[in-house]
């Protein structure tokens, strides 16, 4: 018996959410790819480019919840510390790391304009309102990271470096 496709969809935005509120380098990724869609409006980017930046933002937070996957698996399979699972968490946040790089590779490919740098702190500059905005979107940013207000942390694994 398959579920329809609604409680599918359901399904999947459920393990989206539930890897925001656990992971904050979930969200720290998510923070950062709502800044550089923003920032991206000032460089005048193609659909082609648009699309490697979608592609590559879609990496990083597939990556991220990839490795939410394995590591719940693994704190599931073997809740004590055991050195493969261990080393299968830490490919795991491996491949997360790779992605990133990467994405940060795609980002100076696509916005490495230092004379656009310019343009974009006059454009703030000019209506001194529109810094105040940036200035204060730091705050809910911040606040979405670090969710002070969730202070209770998910049990993990012990964990051994390996040599």
């Amino acid at each position: 018996m398959s579920f329809p496709f609604y409680r599918s969809f359901l399904c999947a935005v459920r393990g989206i959410a539930h890897c925001l509120r656990r992971e904050r380098n979930m969200r720290i990724h998510t923070a950062a790819a709502l800044y550089v869609l923003f920032f991206s409006a000032f460089f005048e980017l193609s659909r082609a480019e648009y699309a490697v930046l979608i592609l590559t933002i879609g990496s990083v937070l597939t990556t991220e919840l990839l490795n939410t996957t394995a590591e719940d698996l693994c704190d599931f399979v073997s809740p004590g510390f055991a050195r493969r699972i261990g080393l299968v968490k830490d490919l795991a946040a491996g491949a997360v790391l790779v992605s990133a790089l990467a994405a940060l590779g795609v980002g100076a490919a696509l916005f490495w304009r230092p004379e656009r740098f310019l343009e974009i702190a006059a454009w703030f500059w000019e209506q001194p309102w529109r810094l105040a905005a940036l200035l204060l979107s730091f705050v809910p940013a911040f606040l979405f990271i670090q969710q002070p207000w969730r202070r209770g942390k998910r049990r993990r694994g012990p964990r051994e470096p390996h040599g």
